[in-house]
């Protein structure tokens, strides 16, 4: 079985998407599982978050333009079994040039086959724009499957109705049949609040195989971590959230039959 690939997106920023992206690759790495996280938002949050410093021309820019492969931009990182393939800002210019090119849906899918194939990996993880925009439907073109972060208010049921269309029409239109939504992470669950328990209720009963059992909470510990370039485990390993990322990572394991080195 080569690597199963993970996109996390949603069209909504601030949902605990990269949040997500970053302590679950790490939690993945942590059970020996190894582990790519492809950092493909200009903004390069995962990659300062998991401790690695930015630099030109070491994202996935290139490849797809077709200079360079994905391969030569792996770099590893302070955890054992966790890669990364950064981020820089170049990677904006790509929303716009990729929209110009032949099959420009499929430009990420090609560039990550030889990852693929090359079996170093059993996981792939990536962590896309807040927008549905070029970089996000090309990741999602290039997907087994979808993990959708989902904050836990009011707004995020008609967000998860879009983004559900958008897997629909990608799979009708023949771009990637194969597609499946792999789970719904609910985020930043507030315990104080009748609101984020009715959400969770809601997406339940909508989707009860999709949703997973474990619940992010929300706490300043999470959104902290990444401007120490720590994740959760290292900068606050006892707090709820590390607890949260660990189970969640569990399931993942659980539901995809990941198997560790």
């Amino acid at each position: 079985m080569g690597s199963i690939v993970f996109t996390i997106a949603n069209q909504k920023g601030g949902v605990g998407k990269t949040t997500t992206a970053v302590n679950l690759s790490a939690a993945l790495a942590e059970k020996k599982i190894p582990t790519l996280l492809v950092d493909l938002d200009p903004q390069a949050n995962a990659t300062s978050a998991i401790g690695v410093e930015k630099q030109d021309g070491k994202s996935l820019y290139g490849p797809l333009h077709g200079e360079g492969t994905a391969l030569e931009m792996i770099t590893p990182t302070q955890y054992a079994h966790l890669s990364l393939i950064p981020s820089e800002v170049d990677l904006a210019a790509a929303e716009m040039e990729l929209a110009q090119t032949e099959n420009y849906l499929m430009k990420l899918r090609t560039c990550l086959q030889p990852v693929r194939d090359s079996g170093r990996f059993k996981a792939i993880i990536i962590d896309c724009p807040p927008a549905l925009g070029m970089l996000s439907m090309n990741s999602l073109a290039a997907a087994d499957f979808l993990l959708i972060a989902l904050q836990c208010e009011y707004m995020a049921l008609e967000g998860l109705g879009q983004i559900l269309k958008v897997v629909e029409r990608l799979k009708t239109a023949n771009v990637n049949a194969a597609l499946e939504v792999g789970g719904i992470v609910m985020t930043m669950f507030d315990v104080r609040t009748k609101l984020s328990r009715q959400v969770v209720d809601e997406v339940k009963l909508h989707l009860p195989e999709k949703i997973f059992d474990t619940v992010i909470p929300r706490t300043v510990r999470l959104s902290e971590a990444p401007s120490f370039g720590q994740t959760i485990f290292q900068y606050d390993p006892l707090s709820p959230g590390s607890t949260a990322y660990k189970k969640l990572a569990k399931e993942i394991i659980e539901r995809f039959k990941l198997k560790s080195e």
